[in-house]
């Protein structure tokens, strides 16, 4: 005879104060949750990767500013250039080169800046490259 053979096949008691509770809401107490709200997010952008900003040479730097000089020439005629450029990242250090085309609208020297025909800014300063196209 076995330890619980005497009540094994009695009916399970039920709470006359507390209604059994349905099986969709019995599943939903087990189901996992966030302990560290964030945690997850936090991991990702650790692992996310940036470039650090390589100085150029002397070479690479007498090549970019002779496209430059290049450029100021041509200004009034709005020329297509394509341009690579460091963009330091908002979140962590390094960042990432990004290489964007269009018009150039103008060369705002006070700012150090090149505006595109499209609104977009590139800091002089943060170019490795240039090419007019």
């Amino acid at each position: 005879m076995g330890k619980y053979d005497d009540i094994i096949d009695l009916p399970h008691p039920d709470s006359e104060r507390h209604p059994r509770m349905p099986m969709a809401n019995r599943a939903a107490q087990f189901s996992p949750f966030a302990a560290l709200t964030g945690y997850e997010d936090a991991v990702r952008e650790t692992a996310r990767l940036t470039d650090s900003k390589a100085e150029l040479t002397e070479e690479e730097q007498s090549t970019l500013n002779t496209n430059l000089q290049m450029l100021a020439e041509k200004i009034e005629e709005h020329p297509e250039v394509t341009l690579t450029y460091f963009r330091p990242d908002q979140r962590k250090s390094g960042g990432a080169y990004v290489t964007v085309a269009g018009r150039v609208k103008k060369l705002d020297h006070h700012l150090r800046m090149m505006v595109l025909d499209d609104g977009q800014t590139v800091p002089i300063e943060d170019l490795t490259e240039v090419w007019l196209s």
